[in-house]
């Protein structure tokens, strides 16, 4: 009978241990994850609504404006950051229109309860960039944890170097790996970042720093957003 009577409490005392570990597993599940934001507008102003639902209620829950910029050259979200039930998260969005190229940063803030998304989006940074840019200009970004990495196309000129932005200060630095124009930008979903030029390329490590270059045309394909054919060599719409 005691022999029973051990075995017994060891077995629930394995099972706790075992819901304890899945349950450490387990992530929280983010106060915004069945809301969603979606973007519309024009080359010089964008229109933002948040819409989905919380545990109580569903529809949208607020909307406003960004900008007005020159042109809108490419846009990125940062990575959410979660305390209790407020999210925030940066907007990035460069104005490739502005010469030099001018990168916002805008702080988007959900404050979510059983009932209620409560969302304000604020211009919290404007940054000058040492990328040559005009209204027939295109931008390219993309980023991972730590990094947003910045170019344009406009290759005439050595002088305008692809930059990597330090998100945590906005530090910039000048991608001196190869000089000129770039083709695309593109990242995976581990951190890692292609930087394609003329006839060159670089790739960027989680930590922002140069792991492989060489000659030709290399990219990375994520997981969530198709890269479009133009990208590649002989494409009829490349530049």
């Amino acid at each position: 009978m005691f022999h029973s009577t051990a075995s017994r409490v060891v077995s629930i005392f394995v099972l706790m241990l075992a819901a304890i570990s899945l349950q450490a597993q387990t992530p929280p599940v983010a106060p915004d994850a069945n809301l969603y934001t979606t973007y519309s507008g024009t080359y010089a102003s964008l229109m933002w609504t948040v819409c989905g639902s919380t545990s109580e209620s569903s529809g949208c829950y607020g909307s406003g404006s960004l900008g007005p910029f020159v042109t809108i050259g490419a846009m990125l979200e940062g990575s959410p950051s979660v305390n209790g039930d407020v999210v925030t998260r940066a907007i990035y969005i460069v104005d490739a229109g502005a010469n030099p190229m001018v990168l916002y940063v805008y702080t988007k803030t959900d404050t979510v309860t059983a009932t209620f998304d409560t969302v304000s989006v604020t211009l919290t940074d404007t940054i000058k960039l040492p990328l040559l840019g005009g209204t027939d200009v295109s931008a390219y970004m993309a980023a991972n944890q730590n990094f947003l990495f910045i170019g344009s196309d406009f290759i005439g000129t050595n002088e305008n170097t692809p930059v990597r932005v330090r998100k945590s200060n906005l530090r910039i630095t000048k991608l001196t790996e190869f000089q000129g124009g770039t083709l695309s930008i593109t990242a995976d979903q581990y951190g890692y970042v292609s930087v394609e030029q003329p006839d060159a390329f670089t790739v960027y490590g989680p930590n922002g720093e140069a792991e492989e270059d060489g000659g030709g045309d290399q990219f990375m394909l994520g997981t969530t957003q198709a890269m479009p054919g133009a990208a590649l060599v002989g494409s009829p719409s490349r530049h």
